[in-house]
């Protein structure tokens, strides 16, 4: 199978962990004989740098050409600390989302027993977890009419949704809940007893359910459910709900693995797709070979997915998780014995190809890893 894909590395550690990605892909595509493309673009900082744009029109017209869009990260500390710039990184990301239509965004959300010590829950509560936050991504809050008054006293944003806009997201969070792998469970999350568009949501979901009537379906008010993730996260099958709440508990549930470096994600749209993990720029560790590429390689097996390959995607999955049960992994995870960055993503293409366990060498892996003394 071919595919063309856009590549866009971003800013500070996007580029080391999106080669990391990379490199799986070519993995994978050897081993399964398909064929991908790379066409790189530009976007955040390093767009700016080089165009004086934020998100360059080149990059639209590639991304919307190609079969899905792998992206690293964006921002840059020069326009965090400085206030009067006019164009800054994230408009890029925020440009090329409106761009490209992409009205859900993805988040897996699983746990990995190796690491429930770097958890703040106890290991207990952390047995089983498997959800996915479907989030709408291009409504809400964030885009709704803002006003300020003359004194810079009263201000409001406005929230608004259309029907249609709850339909589209809501499909794809029923379909996947249908899915093989999924326990048949949809919780929507709204604030429906205070505000009158989560009344709206709970209405559409209701009239939709019954076009999947192997999903069950429960609502839960956006407050619970911050405390639900907290106390009991092994319950969440399939959770979809609005932008700003999702915007919260995806970030929130996002540390119960451990480590931000561990989380991908997916944003699609009417016409295109793009994978990105879920951790910033983190700058500090720009070019030094230290970052975590697992949540860009995991983004990378949801495009997989999104490719309908899904052999390969589980494979490059259980390459993850033996990446993690044998103890190779970043700093972010192992401050003391750690492992490269390239490393980590040299042993994930390596498990794909088939070369681990038995003609990898366990003390030529060792020459690849930083000791801290």
């Amino acid at each position: 199978m071919n595919k063309s894909i856009t590549v866009i590395y971003g800013d500070g550690i996007g580029p080391e962990v999106t080669q990391q990605s990379i490199k799986v892909l070519d993995a994978v595509a050897q081993k399964f004989d398909h064929h991908f493309t790379y066409d790189r673009a530009l976007l955040g900082g390093e767009a700016i740098d080089e165009t004086g744009m934020a998100l360059p029109p080149e990059t639209v017209e590639k991304a919307l050409a190609s079969d899905a869009v792998l992206f690293g990260a964006v921002g840059h500390p020069k326009y965090d600390n400085d206030p009067h710039a006019k164009v800054r990184p994230e408009q890029g990301i925020l440009g090329i989302r409106k761009a490209l239509q992409l009205f859900a965004n993805i988040r897996p959300i699983a746990t990995y027993k190796a690491l429930h010590h770097l958890s703040p829950l106890k290991a207990k509560q952390l047995e089983n977890v498997d959800f996915v936050i479907f989030r709408e991504l291009t409504g809400g809050i964030y885009f709704g009419e803002k006003t300020l008054n003359a004194e810079g006293t009263v201000a409001s944003d406005g929230c608004t949704y259309s029907q249609f806009e709850i339909e589209r997201v809501a499909h794809l969070a029923f379909q996947f809940a249908q899915k093989p792998q999924r326990r048949g469970k949809l919780t929507l999350v709204d604030k429906a007893n205070v505000l009158e568009t989560s009344r709206l949501w709970r209405k559409v979901v209701q009239q939709m359910a019954p076009q999947y009537p192997n999903v069950e379906v429960d609502y839960m008010f956006v407050d619970n459910a911050a405390m639900q993730i907290i106390l009991n996260p092994a319950q969440f099958d399939v959770i979809l709900t609005e932008n700003l709440f999702g915007d919260i508990i995806s970030d929130e549930a996002s540390v119960l693995t451990g480590s931000l470096g561990l989380a991908p994600s997916a944003s699609i749209g009417a016409a295109a797709a793009l994978f990105e993990p879920i951790h910033g720029s983190y700058p500090q560790a720009a070019g030094k070979d230290i970052a975590n590429p697992l949540g860009s390689i995991m983004s990378a097996a949801m495009m997989l997915d999104h490719f309908n390959m899904t052999a390969e995607a589980n494979l490059v999955r259980e390459a993850v998780s033996w990446t993690l049960t044998n103890g190779f992994v970043t700093k972010d995870i192992d401050p003391v014995n750690f492992y490269f960055t390239s490393t980590i993503g040299d042993l994930v293409s390596e498990y794909v190809q088939g070369k681990i366990p038995d003609a990898v060498n366990r003390e030529n892996i060792e020459l690849r890893k930083s000791t801290i003394i």
